[in-house]
């Protein structure tokens, strides 16, 4: 299948005002840190904090309170399930109404999500279900955002690749920080305190969501269906073989790989090092991050996508160096060296998708692309308990050590994947 990364069909008609400016920022401003992109890096970094401290710290509260490891992993599916499933109409809707108008109310709908969750951890969880539906309005609060925090990224700055350097160290740094003070706050004092400190962050987000200015571009004819608009997103979408093969093969590395890994990993390093080593070797995570983000700063291979593949046999590391029993400072090391290979590979495969990809269908084929690399997610996630039970904790790990080894090896033969091409920076 021919690739389409400059022809497209023009997806919108009709101009009204909008989040997203209609052009590149002007050259005048900085590559990275124009006024916009200051706003949006604290939005963006709050929001991820709150979203980093949320699942370390159900999962470690709930196993800390007695719970067993599949409602760990149930708790994560309600979670990433509604986010896969609904983060198409989250594209649909950032075009029909805008991208910032969308973040700011998924914002808001997280900000009284986690007032609630508080409430519900302080005073003790009488149903299981209140937690569960709580978790699906995050994700589906996620899924509405998620589009347009993509499709804005090359619209506050004029380079790329740089922005996404930046985000990914800020999201390193929340990494860093909020699993640690989830672990700190799950082990020293209740679960509900971390989810009042998410609260916080999503309404700072909230905030400079709304301060930011950007222009004016065209939107979806009005009356078209969002079945239309569905339609059109896929269209662009499935015409980019590198696009979706990637998506194909994400597809088995997430439920193999990275579905169970978190509650698998957390069911054997909670009961053996208690809830805080838990969160500090995701806090190791977190420092490997960073470097990532540095090394992406610096480094502009040729062809991204094949340099990220690359950095991705880092990935095994940390499920191995369980498997073979290494102590927290070991697997903390594992971590960091993780943490720098898919790093690397999420800001080599971001710029892409946000160079590649027409602005004015980016929402849509962002929300299919994201739809697709975390809708297996839930089902691994899900079946992370009954895997380790059928099988053992061990056995679901080295099933993931060799699935990630051949995901990397599947990215790197994909000729249009291996070839793709990096966009030059704009001027």
């Amino acid at each position: 299948m021919k690739d389409r990364s400059a022809d497209h069909t023009p997806a919108v008609t009709a101009p009204h005002d909008q989040d997203r400016a209609a052009g590149p920022p002007p050259a005048r401003e900085p590559a990275i840190w124009s006024r916009n992109f200051q706003y949006y890096f604290t939005a963006r970094s709050a929001g991820l904090l709150g979203w980093a401290m949320l699942p370390v710290a159900v999962s470690a509260g709930l196993l800390s309170s007695g719970y067993d490891l599949s409602t760990a992993g149930y708790s994560m599916a309600f979670l990433v399930g509604p986010f896969a499933g609904l983060v198409l109409f989250g594209g649909v809707l950032a075009d029909r109404f805008t991208a910032r108008r969308m973040m700011i109310a998924s914002d808001l709908a997280n900000l009284a999500t986690h007032v609630l969750l508080a409430f519900l951890f302080l005073h003790g969880i009488d149903h299981l279900w209140h937690l569960y539906g709580l978790l699906m309005v995050a994700g589906t609060a996620n899924a509405m955002f998620q589009p347009g925090a993509s499709s804005t990224v090359p619209l506050v700055a004029r380079d790329v690749q740089g922005a996404n350097g930046v985000l990914r160290i800020s999201e390193a740094l929340t990494a860093l920080g909020g699993p640690a003070l989830a672990g700190v706050l799950v082990g020293t004092a209740a679960t509900g305190w971390v989810m009042v400190i998410s609260a916080v962050a999503y309404g700072t987000s909230a905030g400079c969501l709304f301060a930011l200015r950007l222009g004016v571009v065209p939107a979806p004819p009005a009356g078209e269906s969002l079945w239309r608009n569905l339609v059109a997103g896929w269209y662009e979408f499935r015409s980019r073989s590198w696009l979706w093969g990637v998506i194909v093969i994400w597809m088995f590395f997430a439920v193999l790989s990275w579905g169970p890994q978190l509650s698998v990993a957390a069911g054997v390093i909670v009961p053996a090092h208690g809830a805080t080593a838990f969160g500090l070797l995701n806090c190791a995570f977190g420092a490997g991050t960073v470097a990532g983000g540095v090394l992406a700063l610096r480094f502009k291979p040729v062809r991204p996508l094949a340099a990220g593949a690359v950095a991705m046999l880092a990935y095994p590391l940390y499920p191995l160096g369980i498997v073979l029993g290494w102590p927290v400072w070991l697997l903390a090391v594992a971590q960091v060296v993780v943490g720098i290979g898919i790093t690397f590979w999420g800001v080599m495969w971001a710029t892409s998708v946000q160079t590649q990809v027409p602005g004015e269908v980016l929402n849509r084929v962002h929300a299919y692309e994201v739809a697709g690399s975390v809708g297996m997610f839930p089902v691994g996630s899900a079946l992370a308990g009954p895997a380790a039970g059928a099988f053992g904790t061990d056995r679901v790990l080295q099933v993931g050590i060799v699935v990630a080894l051949l995901t990397a090896a599947a990215l790197l033969l994909t000729r249009p994947i291996r070839t793709l091409a990096r966009v030059p920076d704009r001027a």
